[in-house]
């Protein structure tokens, strides 16, 4: 069981900073490839493709790893930037990291692996073995995860650098995993207590702001009910839907501000309150 989402001030924990970073864009799609429910006609919001921060003193937590090269031309993806140089710019190194959570394997999310070699990796029980099972013997499941990054994560396993979980945990005073399946058996978000309270990085519980407030899944799931169920849980975890980051909406760089002017469409804080609010992002 989870703690509560509101705590007193006196039990709060040191808040941590929190990032989102840009590192691909894929654009020209169409409603019905965002939407379970949607007129295959009209176009659709463009996906961005994140990493994430959570820093705080010297405790830093990567949050996914993203994709190269390779896997943005097999799939007509634009990559911007490595998410290792991504990284850089807010003065990380990721030859240097020591804390990576890994929400789920998919290749968007769980690539470069070999870009964090001191990494300890975080992952949930049944999403290692919903993409080393059974179900991969589905050519359209296992169309979304490559090969080579299951097969790299089989190695950083073997070389006893993967740290499993088996539901909610709390991995350091402030930051929580939280299994939400739907979209693959092992989805988890990641809860980080900031100066504006608890954040959820929902990363795929939620593509888009509008999967959650239509209640419209992403067309790629595991499991429709346990997906619509975790939007529910979503909204449980976070104070408000203001402090609910989805996973791939080109929207999270307009709602925040970058740290930087410099950083500018690279990288914006999610530490601080949102320009927008979740009802108008979510248009």
């Amino acid at each position: 069981m989870a703690e509560p989402t509101g705590i007193d001030a006196e039990e709060a924990p040191s808040p941590f900073e929190l990032y989102a970073l840009h590192y691909a864009v894929h654009t020209g799609r169409r409603q019905h490839e965002n939407f379970l429910r949607a007129d295959p006609h009209e176009s659709g919001s463009d996906l961005h493709y994140f990493v994430w921060l959570a820093r705080r003193d010297r405790e830093v937590f990567v949050i996914d790893t993203g994709f190269a090269a390779p896997a943005a031309t097999a799939r007509g993806r634009t990559l911007l930037r490595q998410p290792a140089e991504a990284l850089k710019v807010l003065g990380v190194d990721a030859a240097e990291i020591e804390q990576v959570i890994v929400t789920h394997l998919h290749y968007d999310h769980a690539g470069t692996l070999t870009d964090f070699p001191r990494a300890q990796f975080h992952l949930q029980v049944a999403e290692a073995a919903y993409a080393t099972g059974p179900c991969m013997c589905d050519p359209k499941t296992r169309a979304t995860f490559d090969v080579e990054d299951i097969v790299e994560y089989v190695r950083v396993l073997f070389a006893g650098r993967v740290t499993f979980h088996d539901g909610d945990v709390q991995l350091a005073p402030g930051l929580w995993l939280h299994k939400i399946p739907g979209h693959t058996a092992g989805l988890q978000s990641v809860r980080v207590f900031t100066k504006r309270g608890w954040v959820v990085i929902a990363s795929d519980a939620t593509h888009l702001y509008a999967n959650l407030a239509r209640r419209n899944p992403f067309p790629i799931f595991h499991d429709e009910k346990a997906l619509l169920a975790g939007f529910e849980r979503l909204s449980e975890l976070a104070p408000s839907l203001d402090h609910i980051v989805p996973g791939h909406d080109p929207a999270v760089m307009r709602a925040y501000r970058a740290p930087d002017p410099s950083l500018e469409g690279i990288v914006v804080r999610l530490d601080e309150a949102p320009a927008l609010s979740w009802l108008e992002l979510a248009q």
